[in-house]
């Protein structure tokens, strides 16, 4: 099978074809898994995505509370952006006049009832804030706004950049020292290239949105959105790239092994029979409860996770500051999204970013989703609060829906020969 592989790769990389330059060496095993890219191709596209989705359109999913309005705390936001696309349409399901269901209306009141406080990986919104809003996630899609250039570079850099383990700045890896880059990375512990290819992973799932979802007419009687294969070689072809948009696919697989980890892990809280997944409507709360602990029991199923002992192994105070150096740094990224001048792009960006932190929290809470209490009666040792949930899910969602979409880019791109 490898030496087919092989052979294939080689006909690609002989070929220069686009499909090629793009996918060349998104195949075989992945870096520090047990695990390949064929394997999640099927197990996603075929298996989980779509009950995944199904899920995710659910109003337990749907509503995501945000502040959008919270100060930038490393520069100064000169403006937000203007573009119409980077709007978020407000959601008001409290009203009387929304299309939500008066139970699901009744449950947005009452949901901060239903959660706890625990250790985080990310700065959390205030929900009582005045500007704290509930967002239909379903009516503000994830898709190409427009939102480009210096402001939207200085973003991803400062990612890259601030945080504790002072990587080398996203432009000497871009277009400087590339292969010194990945020599260095080599060279560091576990931990700290599954942080590098954790970011770089979303940032490339990221961009394969917005290159799925572009705007491709916009005239004054229709908005065409659909996939724009010149962006998705812009961010991924490996000439034009300078080789690294490959690697930043193989970044995303990576994410999709991490975050798909943290829901095989997270089944014992989702099963415990006080767990509603609470609207006001136990005949649909029950119905989603079940799809929700089917897709975490099919993730339990996937043959070749990623390896989580493999990380913090090492000595023991050594690995407990590595890991609150990780936290610490997510919780930094966290508050980077509140510098993002387009409103849709930071809504986005703040959900992932916490669901990414959630799935951490969770693997690094194994005992304590051991030690959970077979009775309600006790206090339980590990818990998460809806805003987790929602953006736990949601956030493997956009993972999941980026995997899919390689599929289409592959096609289209073999049909753009």
């Amino acid at each position: 099978m490898k030496l087919v592989v092989a052979l294939l790769l080689l006909l690609l990389q002989v070929s220069g074809s686009a499909d090629g330059r793009c996918f060349c060496q998104v195949t075989g095993d992945l870096e520090d898994c047990a695990c390949d890219v064929e394997t999640i191709d099927g197990f996603n596209n075929d298996k989980l995505f779509p009950k995944l989705q199904t899920l995710l359109e659910s109003d337990y999913f749907r509503f995501y509370k945000v502040n959008l309005n919270k100060p930038c705390p490393f520069w100064t936001v000169s403006s937000h952006c203007g573009l119409r696309d980077c709007a978020v349409k407000p959601c008001s399901p409290v009203s009387s006049s929304s299309p939500v269901s008066s139970e699901t209306r009744e449950a947005l009141l009452n949901w901060s009832k239903h959660d706890d406080e625990s250790e985080r990986f990310c700065v959390v919104d205030d929900e009582q804030s005045p500007d704290s809003q509930y967002v239909d996630l379903l009516l503000n899609p994830e898709r190409f706004t427009g939102y480009r250039g210096p402001e939207a570079w200085q973003i991803w850099n400062s990612i890259y950049e601030e945080n504790c383990f002072n990587f080398i700045p996203l432009t000497l890896v871009l277009f400087v020292a590339a292969r010194t880059f990945y020599s260095w990375l080599e060279g560091q512990c576990v931990e700290k290239r599954a942080f590098y290819r954790l970011i770089s992973g979303l940032h490339s799932s990221i961009n394969i949105h917005l290159s799925a979802r572009y705007l491709l007419d916009d005239s004054w009687f229709q908005k065409k959105w659909g996939h724009n294969v010149s962006e998705f070689r812009q961010r991924f072809d490996s000439e034009l790239t300078a080789g690294e948009g490959p690697k930043r696919l193989r970044n995303l697989y990576f994410l999709y092994l991490i975050e798909l980890r943290a829901l095989a892990k997270a089944l014992p809280f989702f099963q415990q029979p006080s767990f509603r997944l609470y609207t006001g409507r136990p005949e649909e709360d029950q119905k989603h409860k079940e799809l929700l602990l089917h897709i975490l029991q099919l993730a339990r199923s996937f043959p070749l996770h990623f390896d989580e002992t493999s990380l913090f192994a090492g000595d023991e105070k050594e690995a407990a500051k590595l890991k609150e150096d990780v936290r610490l740094a997510f919780l930094n990224i966290s508050r980077i999204m509140d510098c993002v001048g387009c409103f849709k792009c930071r809504l986005w960006g703040k959900l992932q970013t916490q669901g990414l932190g959630t799935s951490l929290k969770i693997l690094f809470s194994e005992r304590q989703i051991e030690a959970l209490p077979a009775s309600s009666d006790q206090r339980p040792s590990f818990q998460l609060s809806r805003q987790e949930i929602v953006s736990l899910l949601n956030a493997f969602g956009r993972i999941s829906t980026s995997i899919r979409e390689l599929k289409n880019f592959r096609a289209l791109l073999a049909e753009d020969q």
